[in-house]
C-alpha cells in the first residue's frame, strides 16, 4: 500500500501547485471559462497518453456509466465549483475548504463500499483533519496583504462552492473506484472523465448571457498557465489520484490527497514573500504526523 499513500501524497503535491498557476487566469476569465479550455486541453493531453500503450483496452463496457457519471459530477460540477470558490477565496482558503472531500469520502466509502479503517488509520486521519481545520482558522497573520488573500464577492457564498467542491470530489472518486478496482488504466479512466466533463463544459457555450464566456481575450501567455495547470494538476494529480483509488481504501487516499493546503503553505510563502501564520505552521506539523501514521500502519 506504501506506493499507493505515496501516489494520494503526490496529488495533493501537484494540485497544490496546480491551485497556484490558476489563481489568476480563472480570475481573469472566470471559473466556466477557464475550466473548459483546461479540460479540453487535459483531455487531448490524456487521450494521446492512453492511445500510446492501449489503455482504452482495459476499460470494461460496464463500468463506462459510472465513469461518465463519475466525471459530471466529479469534474464538470466539482471543478467548476473548485475554480469558482478559487477565483473568490484564493488558493490557501479555496484548498482548505476542498479538503472535505476526506471525511466525506471515508463516511462514503464505509457506506457503500464497506471500507473500514484500521485504528492506526483512523488515528492518522484524524490528525491530518485537524491539521487541515487549524490551518484555515489560524492560517492567516493579520499582516498579510498579498491579492491572494483579498476575498472577491460573498465569503458566505465561496463557502458554500468550496464545500460543493469538496463533495463532489468525494462522490466521483466513489463511482469511479469499481472500475479501477477492476483493473482499469487510471490514465484511461482519467481521460474518460474528463473527455465528460470536457463536453458538458462545451455545451455552457450555448448557455445565454455572459457568466459562461471569457471575461479577456485568450493571449498565448494565459493559453500556456492554463495548459500547465491542467497538465500538472489534472494530468498527473488526478492519475496520481486514480492509481491510488485502485489500490488502496478511499478515506485514507482522499485523506492523503487533502493535504494540498499544507503544501500550499510553502509554495505561497515563496511566492508571495509572507510566511505562514503560526498556527498554520502547527497545523502542518500535525498534518505531517498524521500521514507518517498513515504511512507506518
Amino acid at each position: 500500500m506504501l506506493i499507493a499513500d505515496l501516489a494520494a501524497f503526490g496529488a495533493a503535491v501537484t494540485w497544490a501547485i496546480g491551485s497556484t498557476i490558476s489563481v489568476e487566469p480563472a480570475r481573469q476569465l472566470g471559473a466556466v471559462a477557464f475550466n473548459r479550455i483546461r479540460m479540453i486541453v487535459v483531455f487531448f493531453m490524456l487521450a494521446a497518453v492512453t492511445s500510446t500503450y492501449g489503455g482504452w483496452q482495459t476499460i470494461r463496457m460496464e463500468d463506462v456509466g459510472l465513469l461518465a457519471l463519475s466525471g459530471f459530477i466529479g469534474i464538470f460540477i466539482g471543478d467548476t465549483a473548485l475554480f469558482s470558490g478559487l477565483s473568490r477565496l484564493g488558493p490557501r482558503r479555496n484548498s482548505i475548504l476542498f479538503a472535505t472531500n476526506a471525511p466525506i469520502s471515508a463516511v462514503l466509502g464505509y457506506f457503500f463500499l464497506a471500507e473500514v479503517l484500521n485504528s492506526g488509520s483512523i488515528i492518522g486521519c484524524t490528525l491530518v483533519l485537524a491539521g487541515v481545520i487549524l490551518s484555515i482558522i489560524f492560517g492567516k497573520r493579520r499582516g498579510q496583504i498579498h491579492k491572494w488573500e483579498d476575498i472577491h464577492g460573498s465569503l458566505v457564498v465561496g463557502i458554500g462552492i468550496g464545500l460543493l467542491a469538496g463533495f463532489c470530489q468525494a462522490v466521483g472518486a466513489l463511482f469511479a473506484k469499481p472500475a479501477l478496482e477492476a483493473g482499469a488504466d487510471p490514465v484511461a479512466v482519467s481521460a474518460i472523465r474528463v473527455g465528460v466533463a470536457a463536453f458538458c463544459l462545451l455545451l455552457t457555450v450555448l448557455a445565454p448571457g455572459q457568466r459562461t464566456r471569457a471575461r479577456v481575450k485568450i493571449t498565448l501567455p494565459l493559453f500556456g498557465r492554463i495548459a500547465l495547470s491542467g497538465f500538472i494538476g489534472m494530468g498527473i494529480g488526478m492519475s496520481l489520484l486514480l492509481f491510488a483509488l485502485a489500490r488502496e481504501s478511499t478515506g485514507i487516499v482522499m485523506t492523503l490527497s487533502s493535504m494540498t493546503p499544507i503544501m500550499i503553505l510553502p509554495i505561497l510563502w515563496f511566492m508571495t514573500r509572507e510566511r505562514p501564520a503560526l498556527g498554520a505552521a502547527i497545523g502542518a506539523a500535525l498534518a505531517v504526523a498524521g500521514t507518517g501514521l498513515i504511512f507506518l500502519t
